[in-house]
């Protein structure tokens, strides 16, 4: 489904990525994990388009896209939810999902889209008037994540989803992550969290430096001396 091939991105002068390579098959949860400043996020921006590699391909479904623009990445089904949420504060929740709907253009399919939506996050529906930036931090949470489903994604990618969030409301986003994922959505997912996200990912990468440094099957990473050591706290 994704493939990149020895990718580098700088900032300015920063090396941010230094050649790094990973695939994504269809229906998997592939899972980066690496310390703050390693390359993850701009990992997902340089997918997206949002930074532009300086060196190496992505590839998807056989597609050559690294020259692509964001908007032209996103209309192929390559949709993030950005790190922070990045919620439009002052617009209602409804307002927020249509935004999300751009590459929808036919109004039945919005309205199924909608309702598919809320049949995930009830209370979304609840507050469909709401002004966004008046929800808990949960809540917010969800409706970043509705808002990206809204335009039909084929790869969903997801910075730090649990960032800042209850502990109770972060089991709650785990498992909605599954059931997106059981619904039929790849998933590419960065997450501090890595006990939480290697437990429903398929496979994993760890990200040091701007390099991969280790890939292999979650379970296989889980059970890592030096993966538990640095990353799962030991466990």
């Amino acid at each position: 489904m994704l493939k990149i091939n020895d990718l580098h991105t700088h900032y300015g002068h920063i090396w941010a990525l230094k050649g790094i390579s990973l695939s994504i098959l269809p229906g998997e949860i592939v899972t980066l994990i690496g310390a703050n400043g390693a390359g993850k996020t701009t990992t997902l921006m340089s997918i997206s388009g949002a930074i532009k590699a300086s060196k190496g391909e992505i590839e998807y479904f056989g597609e050559k896209i690294h020259n692509l623009k964001p908007h032209l990445i996103a209309k192929r089904g390559i949709i993030q939810v950005p790190e922070g949420r990045n919620l439009f504060n002052t617009m209602t929740v409804m307002e927020n999902l249509e935004v999300g709907s751009f590459a929808l253009k036919d109004k039945v399919n919005i309205i199924n889209k909608t309702e598919e939506i809320f049949s995930l996050f009830p209370i979304l529906q609840e507050r469909c008037n709401q002004i966004a930036g008046t929800l808990s931090g949960g809540q917010q949470q969800m409706l970043a994540i509705g808002r990206a489903l809204m335009a039909n994604p084929k790869l969903l990618m997801m910075d730090e989803p649990s960032l800042g969030l209850a502990p109770l409301v972060i089991e709650e986003v785990f498992e909605i992550i599954k059931k997106i994922n059981a619904a039929g959505n790849t998933i590419l997912l960065v997450e501090q969290n890595a006990w939480k996200a290697l437990q429903i990912s398929n496979r994993g990468y760890v990200i040091e430096n701007g390099k991969i440094a280790l890939e292999g099957q979650a379970r296989e990473l889980m059970d890592n001396e030096l993966v538990r050591k640095i990353y799962l706290g030991g466990r």
